[in-house]
C-alpha cells in the first residue's frame, strides 16, 4: 500500500524545504526494488522486474493513511530528520509501498545458497588442528572460526547454509547442531545450517580434491535449492562482511561469477590468487600464488579500487579472498560440463571460466581481513583483538553481532588479580596474578602467582572436581598452576600446566616439534597441545 505521512518537521528544517529525507527514503526503495531480484512466492522465485511492474501498478490505486514520524523515521542509521520539538506539520505524499519496505523479504532471502568450505588438513595450523577441523579452532575467548561465515551469512538474510567438512569434523559438527540447529528453522521457516561430510559414492569414490571438487559431488543436492545464486565461502577466515552488498553488484554488473578481493603488498602476495582489472571491474587475468617474474607481472594500479597513491605503492597487488558469488546456472554448467575434472575455484575454475569469456567481476573489500592459516596468523589474530582504542576485529558490533553456542555460564571472576589489555571469556575463576595482553579463554582456571604475557589460553571444555583431579595421574588439574609464567604462547584447550612453569621460549627457539613432551614451537610461538601434561617445574 502507497502511504501518505503526517510529519512533524522543524519550520527550518532540510525536509521541509527540499523533502531531502523524503526523496532519500523514496530513492532507497526504488534501488530496493531495482536490484531485489528474488521474492518468495509459493515454491518459484519471481524476479524484480515482476516486483517492479506490480508495484508500479498499484501506486494510483492506494489510499493515503497517516504514518507516524516515528515508523518513517527509525532506520538502522539511527539518524532522523525529524524534529520532535517542532511544531508544524508538513503534508508529505510518500510514493514508498510500505509493505514491500517494511516486510518483505531482503535482497538474499532464500534466493541465495550459502556453502562453507572447511578446508583441508589444515597441517600449518597443527597442533590445533590435531584433534579438530580448522574451522572449530577457538577463537577470541569464547568462540570458534566457523562463527565468522555463518554470522555473516545470517546477519546478511542468508539462511540457507551448507558446511562441508572433511578431516577431524566431530567437534565442528557438536558445535554447529548446538549453536544453530534449534533455531533455523520451523514453520514458514526455510533456513537452515547443515553439515555435508565427504563421502564415498559409487559414482565417486574419492574424498573431496580441493573446493570445487568438495561443491562438484553436492551439487546434485545443491541445485534442489529453489536459489539464484551460490555464495561460496571459507571456514577459517576472520573478517565481517555484508554479503548482501556483495550480491547486490554481482546482479547489477550481470555477472556470472564476482570475487571478492582487497589490495595486497608484496610480502603476502605470493599466498593469494591475484587478479588484474578493467575500469568496469571486470577481471581480465588471474593467477594462482604467482611467484617471481609471474609476480611481478600481476602488480597493477591499485588507485583503480579508491586508494590512495601513498597505499597504491604498499599494496600494489589486487588479490583474492577466496570468497564467490556465482550464478546458479554458470556453477552447474561449469563444474559439470566445462571443467568436469577441475578440483580447485582460484586455480582452475576461475582462470577458466575468464578465458572462456564468462562476465567475472571483482568486488573490492577493504576492511580488516585475515586468513587464518598458519600458528603466527591465528596467534596475532587473537591478540590483535585486544588492541587499544581500536582493535583489528571487534565482537562488540551491535548491526553485525558474531552468534555462537549459548553455554550458559557463570560470570568470570577475578580475586586479587592484575589484568591489563585483556579479553577474558566466559566462566574463568582468576586468583591472585597477572595477565598482560592476552586472551583468555572460557572456563580458564589461573591459580596465584601465574603470570600471563601476549598469550592465547583457549580454556576448557568442562569443569572438574576435586575427586577427578586426584584420581588422574599426575594429579594436575585443569588450567594454570601457582607461580607459572608463560610469554608469546598458546595453550590449548584442557592442558595441566603444573606449579612453578616457565613457558617463555628464553632461546628464541623458532621451529621445534615436541609432541611427547606436549608442545610445538612455530614462528617462536609455543603451542602446547590439547590435554596436554606440562609436569611442574618445566622450562620450555
Amino acid at each position: 500500500m502507497a502511504a501518505t505521512g503526517v510529519l512533524k518537521l522543524a519550520p527550518n528544517s532540510p525536509a521541509v524545504t527540499k523533502y531531502k529525507c523524503v526523496e532519500d527514503v523514496n530513492l532507497a526503495s526504488s534501488r530496493r526494488l531495482s536490484f531485489a531480484a528474488s521474492n518468495v512466492a509459493g515454491e518459484t522465485i519471481t524476479s524484480s522486474p515482476q516486483l517492479r511492474r506490480r508495484y508500479e501498478a498499484n501506486l494510483e490505486s492506494r489510499s493515503p493513511v497517516i504514518v507516524s514520524p516515528k515508523a518513517v523515521s527509525d532506520s538502522q542509521n539511527s539518524q532522523t530528520c525529524l524534529d520532535p520539538d517542532a511544531s508544524r506539520y508538513v503534508l508529505v505524499f510518500l510514493s514508498i509501498d510500505v509493505f514491500n519496505l517494511f516486510s518483505s523479504p531482503s535482497l538474499t532471502d532464500y534466493s541465495v545458497l550459502g556453502i562453507i568450505l572447511g578446508g583441508g588438513a589444515g597441517t600449518r595450523l597443527y597442533p590445533l588442528t590435531k584433534k579438530r577441523a580448522k574451522p572449530a579452532v577457538p577463537l577470541g575467548a569464547n568462540y570458534r572460526l566457523i562463527d565468522i561465515p555463518v554470522s555473516n551469512c545470517l546477519n546478511s538474510n542468508i539462511s540457507k547454509i551448507y558446511v562441508l567438512t572433511q578431516f577431524n569434523s566431530a567437534s565442528l559438527n557438536r558445535h554447529l547442531s548446538r549453536a544453530y540447529a534449534s533455531n533455523m528453522g520451523g514453520y514458514k521457516n526455510e533456513g537452515f545450517v547443515e553439515v555435508l561430510a565427504a563421502q564415498q559414492s559409487p559414482e565417486n569414490p574419492n574424498w573431496f580434491q580441493g573446493t570445487a571438487d568438495a561443491v562438484r559431488q553436492y551439487l546434485w543436492l545443491f541445485e534442489e535449492q529453489n536459489v539464484l545464486e551460490f555464495l561460496v565461502l571459507a571456514g577459517d577466515h576472520l573478517y565481517r562482511m555484508d554479503y548482501e552488498r556483495f550480491i547486490q553488484a554481482h546482479r547489477e554488473t550481470d555477472a556470472d561469477i564476482t570475487v571478492a578481493a582487497l589490495p595486497m603488498d608484496e610480502k603476502r602476495a605470493t599466498a593469494f590468487g591475484l587478479m588484474k582489472i578493467d575500469e568496469e571491474g571486470r577481471i581480465i587475468e588471474f593467477a594462482e600464488k604467482p611467484k617471481g617474474e609471474q609476480l611481478k607481472a600481476m602488480k597493477v594500479d591499485t588507485t583503480i579500487l579508491g586508494l590512495d597513491d601513498k597505499r597504491a605503492q604498499e599494496m600494489p597487488f589486487i588479490a583474492s579472498m577466496g570468497i564467490y558469488v556465482v550464478s546458479k546456472d554458470v556453477m552447474i554448467n561449469l563444474l559439470r560440463d566445462e571443467f568436469p575434472a577441475a578440483n580447485d575455484f582460484g586455480s582452475e575454475v576461475i582462470p577458466g571460466a575468464t578465458s572462456m569469456g564468462l562476465r567475472v567481476q571483482a568486488y573490492l573489500f577493504d576492511g580488516y581481513w585475515e586468513d587464518i592459516g598458519t600458528i603466527e596468523a591465528f596467534y596475532n589474530a587473537n591478540l590483535g583483538i585486544t588492541k587499544k582504542p581500536v582493535p583489528d576485529f571487534s565482537f562488540y558490533d551491535r548491526s553485525a553481532p558474531i552468534y555462537t553456542q549459548p553455554r550458559y555460564l557463570p560470570p568470570s571472576k577475578m580475586l586479587d588479580a592484575d589484568v591489563t589489555d585483556s579479553v577474558i571469556g566466559e566462566g574463568c575463576v582468576i586468583k591472585n596474578c597477572k595477565i598482560h595482553h592476552s586472551v583468555v579463554g572460557l572456563r580458564s582456571c589461573i591459580s596465584e602467582g601465574a603470570v600471563i604475557e601476549d598469550s592465547l589460553l583457549m580454556g576448557a571444555d568442562y569443569y572438574e572436581t576435586r575427586q577427578t583431579v586426584s584420581g588422574r595421574k599426575g594429579g594436575l588439574p585443569i588450567g594454570i598452576g601457582k607461580n607459572t609464567h608463560i610469554k608469546r604462547a598458546i595453550i590449548d584447550k584442557n592442558a595441566r600446566i603444573g606449579e612453578n612453569v616457565k613457558i617463555i621460549n628464553s632461546d628464541n627457539v623458532q621451529e621445534a616439534a615436541r609432541e611427547t613432551d606436549g608442545y610445538f614451537i612455530k614462528s617462536g610461538i609455543v603451542t602446547v597441545i590439547k590435554d596436554a601434561l606440562i609436569p611442574s617445574g618445566t622450562v620450555i
